[in-house]
């Protein structure tokens, strides 16, 4: 095909995406990924699914505090989401928020280096890399 030529096939959108982590014990050095943040500014499309294995945290630390992990979970979440009530991060651009959510922390929730890919639908590939990077 040349250049002059119409492409004919489906238009597909480039995204980012970070895998959210949480390391129970961070002086161990050991994580399990319980969540995606992807974003795709061209369809204007932020989300952070969260699938998190309680049991694979309590193997890690038995002792974690499995209640505050869930909350700020819910809060990554959140902000994703632009839930008003999340706080005033919440209520920042896409752009901003996605920035914010995989900005480097020295917590136990954190998230991977960023990613980037081609889609056609966003949600699905959000729910895609859920299934395929955390489950």
């Amino acid at each position: 095909m040349y250049l002059w030529q119409k492409w004919s096939g489906p238009v597909r959108h480039s995204y980012d995406y970070a895998l959210i982590r949480v390391a129970p014990r961070l002086e161990r050095g050991e994580c399990i990924n319980v969540g995606v943040v992807l974003y795709c500014r061209t369809k204007r499309f932020l989300a952070a699914p969260i699938h998190c294995a309680v049991e694979r945290l309590q193997m890690l630390d038995p002792q974690c505090d499995l209640p505050s992990i869930v909350a700020q979970l819910d809060l990554f979440r959140r902000v994703a989401a632009g839930d008003t009530t999340a706080g005033p991060i919440a209520r920042l651009p896409q752009a901003e928020r996605y920035h914010w959510l995989v900005a480097p922390r020295s917590t136990i929730i954190f998230t991977s280096p960023a990613h980037c890919g081609l889609c056609q639908d966003p949600a699905h590939e959000v729910e895609r890399l859920l299934h395929k990077l955390v489950y």
